[in-house]
């Protein structure tokens, strides 16, 4: 197939698709609590957009305690546990605002649509919010090696439907995030905060910000 004249559009999931970042929280504090680990708001930013293993590590170092293996990988069950304990009850109302306007706009353009999320439960995420369909291709946590922000889930987002880097466009809500878009030579998008994402191309607070004349030109601009 030509794809030549597509643009491959990639979402990051927490925080962009759906908020499942505050189960997240919910789910690290449990943890946490458990260590006797005092775990804030402000702390949970240090881990957006990295993986499990690494959002254990960020919180044992928090609370200045040395685990050995066997214990790390029984709190990060423990954590995958309480974390999908929140999920059971997702439906379509968790998805973020504009954000099933804009699938609909691309879908409607014919462009790719791609899912690129650290997170291995990306898939059930989808189904329970009954978008799935929408996604020509689903790269998540089981199919990466290196976190953010290491450009590889995009790389491998693009590969997946043989598109150029150059005509990636991703939507990002993580410092992380945005560097591996650019690292990846691809336009990012923040969804969020200016002050945070700065390093983005183009910033939105959300998706109801964003006009589908804004989509048309990424779709028509030639890299």
């Amino acid at each position: 197939m030509n794809t030549s004249n597509k643009k491959v559009f990639l979402f990051d999931l927490d925080g962009v698709i759906v908020d499942t970042a505050k189960y997240h929280y919910l789910a690290w504090q449990k943890i946490a609590s458990r260590l006797n680990i005092d775990f804030t708001l402000k702390d949970n930013e240090l881990l957006k957009g990295v993986s499990r293993v690494r959002s254990l590590d960020i919180i044992l170092e928090l609370g200045k305690i040395k685990a050995s293996q066997e214990n790390k990988n029984k709190w990060l069950v423990e954590k995958n546990n309480e974390y999908l304990s929140y999920l059971v009850n997702m439906d379509k109302n968790e998805i973020l605002p504009g954000v099933l306007d804009v699938l609909n706009f691309l879908k409607e353009k014919k462009q790719f649509i791609v899912l690129g999320s650290a997170s291995k439960n990306a898939r059930p995420i989808l189904e329970k919010t009954e978008i799935l369909h929408y996604f020509d291709a689903i790269v998540d946590g089981n199919d990466v090696t290196n976190a953010k922000p290491d450009p590889e889930v995009f790389l491998i987002g693009a590969k997946k439907v043989n598109v150029m880097p150059e005509n990636a466009i991703v939507f990002e809500d993580s410092v992380a995030g945005i560097q591996a878009a650019n690292i990846g030579n691809m336009t990012s998008i923040g969804i969020g905060e200016k002050k945070t994402l700065h390093e983005a191309d183009y910033i939105f607070e959300n998706f109801t910000q964003m006009d589908f004349s804004f989509l048309e030109k990424l779709i028509e601009e030639k890299n």
